[in-house]
């Protein structure tokens, strides 16, 4: 739910404006320098849903039978940074971890050196990420972190479904695609294949 303060700066479009402006300057290289990132939490296993175990079949067959089954109490965190061409890095947590200032800032890090492998000249002309604001990314570690590695910080207006389209999309598609899957050693492929399927 929005504050009051959170609905007048979702109001005056500060932030939004401040991008939007950014991105009409140059929209190429707005693009070229962009990078973003969310977190996401898998099930070592998910059962098909309903829908997904639809089949069609002739009136006279018998109706499939479908096993009971039930979702594993395993999940997986996985970081994901990606730009407009694809998914730049994945990181996966360790199991009983939380996402720390610690932890988001060495991220930050193994992010500057995959772009540096990957794409260098993003480096050069300056990365422009956007993330969330909680907390472990909004720290002074995290800062920090970002600081050093001479990225520039995009300006995050307060939470809406519009402006986490990942939760909506990228990471929705994934979810589905993962549906009944229990080998987990195929999920990096399937993370890269879901996101860019869109």
């Amino acid at each position: 739910m929005l504050t009051p303060e959170n609905k007048q700066a979702r109001l005056s479009l500060t932030a939004s404006r401040d991008n939007l402006s950014r991105y009409k300057s140059d929209p190429a290289k707005f693009l070229r320098r962009y990078v973003t990132m969310d977190e996401t939490l898998a099930p070592h296993f998910d059962p098909k849903t309903k829908l997904q175990s639809k089949a069609w079949k002739h009136p006279t067959s018998p109706p499939p039978v479908n096993f009971h089954t039930i979702a594993s109490v395993g999940k997986v965190m996985a970081c994901v940074f990606w730009d407009s061409e694809g998914v730049l890095m994945v990181d996966y947590l360790e199991t009983g971890k939380t996402v720390t200032s610690v932890y988001y800032a060495k991220l930050i890090r193994k992010l500057c050196a995959a772009i540096k492998d990957k794409q260098h000249e993003k480096l050069r002309q300056g990365v422009l990420l956007r993330h969330d604001v909680a907390p472990a990314h909004t720290s002074a570690v995290a800062m920090a972190a970002i600081q050093e590695c001479s990225f520039k910080l995009l300006n995050q207006p307060p939470y809406s479904p519009d402006l986490a389209p990942s939760d909506f999309d990228v990471f929705r598609s994934l979810k589905d695609s993962l549906s009944g899957q229990i080998n987990m050693s195929s999920m990096p492929q399937i993370f890269f294949f879901s996101y860019a399927c869109h």
